[in-house]
């Protein structure tokens, strides 16, 4: 008997590898002699450098970068067990939860911290690069990053704009002749899970500014901003990001990235599925565990759990997902490539207790639900 456990990390609780172990060692109660695969997941956001890291022996690193505001704070990132990947979330240096509510303004947060962050991975001898763009606080087209590597964009008089939103309206020129030349040796993705282009009533600005802290005066020059931006790159770049899907996301930065580094915009799933291999893994197993915190009707909108059912659907391997709890709508998953869900609380508990004892609950509701296979089998 084979089972693959790939399971999302449960937030504010437990790790992808956490949940993954937990589910293993309530399976192994049942069938001690079966193989079993842990493979810790992530959908791009969130918890997606610990889980590739846990899963290829790698290392986080941590460093002083810039945050939103130009301020140090102590950011991470992770390097593969390849040495050569860096797992990148924009969030660590640029990320909106390093501000509190009263600092939003997207006209002046840059993205220079991210940059920092890239550049170390660099100096690491890093040339892969998996970027998650989820949570930032910026709406500056990804120019903070540039002018970290060495870009330059120039107003009239000569002088550097300023960091954030507010400086694309004074692009003049853009000089990349001091721009790091390592970029050209780098395959860049970026985890991007939205489609929105940079500008107009579905672009960065006008959907995501209000969040960042913009009031519509505000949303409205960004969004000019941005198309200023975009046109100054079509000038001397010759690139064209104005509707690019995805280009809109993380404030502009999906564009930026097109533009700068000649990344390449996946769904965050998708990414992580190939570089952990899942389809190897699953394509001979009994049985695929799954799960996440909170699963509900939302999970089959490129959530980690989904992205795992529709990879075990391929091969026509049983799905069974475990979730800290079902939210609403969540039976509509079982005509999602998902064969059972389950919820860890086995009697009425707070959060506080379920988060306490999390570990034995997910392993408790593996150990049930494998001896139910057992009648099966």
């Amino acid at each position: 008997m084979k089972f693959v456990i790939a399971p999302d990390s449960f937030k504010g609780s437990l790790t992808a590898e956490e949940v993954a172990e937990s589910i293993k060692k309530g399976v192994q109660k049942v069938f001690p002699d079966s193989e079993i695969i842990t493979i810790p997941m992530a959908d791009g956001g969130e918890g997606t450098v610990q889980s590739l890291v846990d899963y290829t022996k790698g290392h986080i690193k941590k460093l002083i970068v810039k945050d939103p505001l130009f301020r140090d704070v102590e950011a991470f990132y992770g390097i593969l067990g390849d040495k050569q990947t860096a797992v990148i979330e924009m969030a660590a240096g640029s990320g909106l939860p390093l501000l509190t509510k009263a600092e939003r303004n997207p006209m002046k947060t840059t993205t220079y911290g991210t940059g920092q962050i890239i550049k170390d991975a660099l100096d690491m001898g890093c040339r892969d690069f998996i970027i998650g763009i989820g949570g930032s606080a910026t709406n500056d087209g990804g120019a903070g990053i540039v002018q970290c590597l060495g870009g330059s964009f120039k107003t009239k008089d000569g002088n550097e704009i300023p960091f954030g939103g507010e400086g694309l309206e004074f692009i003049d020129s853009i000089d990349l002749s001091n721009f790091d030349e390592r970029i050209k040796e780098c395959k860049i993705t970026v985890a991007c899970d939205v489609d929105n282009p940079l500008i107009g009533k579905k672009g960065a600005s006008v959907v995501f500014g209000p969040q960042k802290g913009a009031n519509k005066e505000m949303v409205k020059k960004l969004d000019e901003n941005l198309e200023h931006y975009a046109d100054k790159i079509m000038e001397f770049n010759e690139i064209e990001i104005k509707n690019y899907p995805g280009a809109g996301a993380a404030g502009g930065l999906g564009g930026g990235l097109l533009a700068f580094f000649n990344a390449k915009l996946e769904k965050g799933i998708d990414i992580v599925i190939k570089t952990v291999n899942l389809d190897t893994a699953i394509k001979d197993a009994d049985y695929v565990f799954t799960g996440e915190g909170m699963m509900d009707f939302q999970t089959q909108f490129g959530k980690t759990p989904y992205g795992v059912a529709k990879t075990a659907l391929k091969y026509n391997i049983p799905v069974i997902g475990i979730a800290g709890g079902l939210g609403k709508d969540y039976m509509e998953l079982l005509d999602k490539g998902f064969n059972s869900v389950f919820s860890i609380t086995d009697r009425p508990m707070t959060l506080e207790e379920a988060i306490l004892n999390s570990h034995v609950l997910v392993e408790n509701t593996a150990e049930r639900i494998a001896r139910m296979l057992k009648i099966i089998k």
